[in-house]
């Protein structure tokens, strides 16, 4: 940047020297937007377009709310922290509220749809993914994010779907906002100017020497363990149950259920049940379904060390979200509340075993017993 974008054949692709450009048989393409619609257009039944001409529209319109509500006003709130622009505070104020009102009209969308248009991931979701993903990664803090908590759902799901992922990478959210900086360099005083101009230029060249202790190449550090890791041995091998679990395909409470109690080690693991806070939004029957599936795909850091069912529950909406986790250890990992959001969003209840009636219902959670506490089940998922 700065150099080759400056160059005459690089402006006779883009006379402003901006990047991306995207060079095609038939000529050079800039703006992301439109290299983004060129691309999903090669192919002729490519479904990121949708399948009629509202949906079309539709998408299009997310895609101009993207880049006008969000990235923009993203970017005027970032870039001037970062010293990419003169730092104005009525500025900033102004991008932060034009931001969160932006953030609040997704919100509501997203609180009865999985996705902007239609019932699969579109163009429109890609660019707003990769819009979010700049707040998200640099300025979004969590305390910010979670006024808008259908919108987290919504960017956690994708960033975490295998196409989206490949691209990205692993996402971790902003832990702090930015420190103002200043766009301009400081200048240098002149009494140290008139000082360097007077040392022999063979100083300038030298180059110091390294402290000894930094000159030697350190040994790589050990990768630190997972504190489950260094609990007790435990009689129970989760990976067996799992495969009991999985194998056992009839008298599952004779079975498996029975060897489940037989394997289970109340000092090694502990039970939990889990109830989501806010069931009343969980209207529609597909987008309460997806809620769950990506609770499930977001606890894959846990998979070593739990197995989990979830329940949801009823026959017309609202559905009830309810789960059953088993974890090594005596209390819930840290480092899945810490990492898994969706964590928050449910009410945890540490299972009693020696209450007969809490067993129970264990039982039927694993069994998918049906009616579970008076209800049809709608589905139930399985992590192991």
């Amino acid at each position: 940047m700065g150099v080759s974008n400056k160059t005459p054949e690089f402006l006779k692709i883009n006379p402003i020297g901006k990047v991306p450009v995207l060079e095609t048989p038939d000529g050079p393409i800039f703006e992301s937007n439109a290299i983004a619609r060129y691309v999903t257009r090669l192919k002729g039944d490519n479904t990121l377009y949708g399948s009629s001409l509202i949906e079309y529209a539709h998408i299009e319109q997310w895609i101009d709310f993207s880049s006008l509500e969000i990235d923009a006003n993203i970017i005027k709130w970032y870039a001037p922290r970062v010293g990419r622009g003169p730092y104005l505070p009525p500025a900033e104020e102004a991008a932060i509220s034009a931001l969160k009102r932006a953030l609040g009209a997704l919100n509501t969308h997203l609180a009865s749809n999985t996705y902007l248009v239609g019932h699969s991931v579109t163009l429109a979701d890609i660019i707003m993914t990769c819009n979010l993903y700049l707040g998200f990664a640099n300025i979004l803090v969590k305390s910010f994010t979670s006024e808008f908590p259908h919108v987290e759902r919504y960017f956690w799901t994708l960033v975490n779907q295998p196409n989206f992922r490949k691209i990205i990478g692993q996402v971790k959210q902003a832990e702090a906002i930015p420190p103002v900086q200043s766009a301009k360099k400081p200048s240098q005083p002149k009494e140290s100017k008139a000082k360097a101009k007077d040392e022999p230029k063979k100083e300038a060249n030298k180059v110091p020497e390294k402290p000894k202790e930094e000159a030697e190449e350190e040994a790589p550090k050990p990768k630190p363990k997972n504190p489950l890791d260094l609990l007790p041995p435990s009689p129970m091998i989760l990976d067996e149950w799992k495969r009991l679990y999985s194998n056992t395909k009839t008298n599952f409470r004779e079975v498996a259920i029975k060897g489940f109690w037989d394997m289970y080690d109340p000092e090694g693991y502990s039970l939990w049940f889990c109830d989501y806070k806010y069931n009343d939004e969980n209207t529609v029957s597909f987008v309460t379904l997806n809620k769950v599936g990506g609770f499930l795909q977001r606890m894959d850091l846990a998979r070593k060390y739990a197995f989990g069912k979830m329940l949801v529950i009823g026959s017309v909406p609202p559905f009830k979200v309810k789960g059953l986790w088993l974890f090594r250890g005596q209390e819930i990992p840290k480092f899945v509340i810490d990492e898994c959001y969706d964590m928050e969003l449910y009410e945890w209840t540490k299972v009693d075993i020696s209450d007969e009636a809490q067993k129970e219902r264990v039982n039927q959670m694993i069994e998918d017993y049906e009616p579970f506490e008076g209800e049809a089940l709608l589905d139930a998922k399985c992590f192991k």
